[in-house]
């Protein structure tokens, strides 16, 4: 949390800097605001993330061509904003204004594309059709075994994403498979308590309780929580998630 904290803290700070010596709409307070705009995010503040991504972007409207792929970045973090919401139709308009942008602006197999056919997947699992979700999941891990090197973390996300799709068809073992793997990748190449881990003890952990191993479920399910809890405000929704599960184990 104390991370946070700091970063919003400097920031501000920052934007403060930039809103004196800048013009009102210079390409740089709206960096100024997403970056601002993602610590909310990041923290679960979505109403606050909202409120600066959409400054950022009424600024990138106004400086940049109709195509700039930072304009795809800006509908991207709208987007985000939405889906932590659980809004899922209005994440998707933004998530696809971004993609179409960042198709005309890309080469086919550039990581950008990978993450934009991530997001569209996020969404659709959101929403349970979990054939487009895998459609989508997929199209964007091709990409990044193209384009990453084999240990990268978003090569790891990509696994456990779907990972995460065969868990909610009940498709426990394929589901293990992938989230064994992104597991793998985030221990090498993360520090011990990144968040990323946690989400990814988290998955284990539900794929155990799923398949009626309830002491590998509550094991995997506490090593999560004891990283949220070091990284996370007490507030935040995937600490409330993770004690309802381990909740959920532990009346088994």
């Amino acid at each position: 949390m104390g991370d946070y904290s700091k970063a919003l803290e400097f920031y501000e700070k920052s934007h403060q800097i930039y809103e004196n010596t800048l013009p009102s709409n210079h390409h740089d307070l709206a960096i100024s605001y997403n970056n601002i705009g993602q610590v909310y995010n990041k923290m679960g503040d979505y109403s606050k993330a909202l409120e600066f991504h959409k400054k950022a972007h009424k600024i990138d409207e106004k400086a940049l061509p109709p195509n700039h792929p930072d304009l795809a970045s800006s509908y991207n973090n709208i987007g985000g904003v939405y889906d932590g919401m659980g809004h899922y139709s209005k994440a998707l308009e933004f998530y696809e204004k971004a993609h179409k942008i960042l198709e005309k602006a890309l080469p086919p197999n550039h990581p950008h594309l990978a993450h934009s056919y991530n997001n569209i997947g996020g969404v659709f699992a959101h929403m349970h059709d979990y054939s487009k979700a895998l459609e989508f999941y997929e199209k964007s891990h091709q990409i990044y075994e193209k384009a990453l090197p084999p240990n990268h973390p978003d090569s790891a996300n990509s696994y456990g994403n779907i990972g995460q799709v065969y868990n909610n068809m009940g498709d426990y073992s394929k589901a293990l498979e992938f989230y064994e793997k992104a597991h793998k990748i985030f221990e090498n190449a993360l520090p011990p308590n990144h968040p990323s881990l946690a989400i990814s003890y988290g998955n284990i952990g539900e794929v155990y309780n799923n398949m009626g191993n309830y002491s590998k479920a509550l094991s995997f399910l506490e090593k999560a929580l004891t990283i949220q809890q070091k990284t996370l405000p007490p507030s935040h929704p995937h600490i409330k998630e993770t004690i309802r599960r381990i909740n959920n184990v532990k009346k088994v």
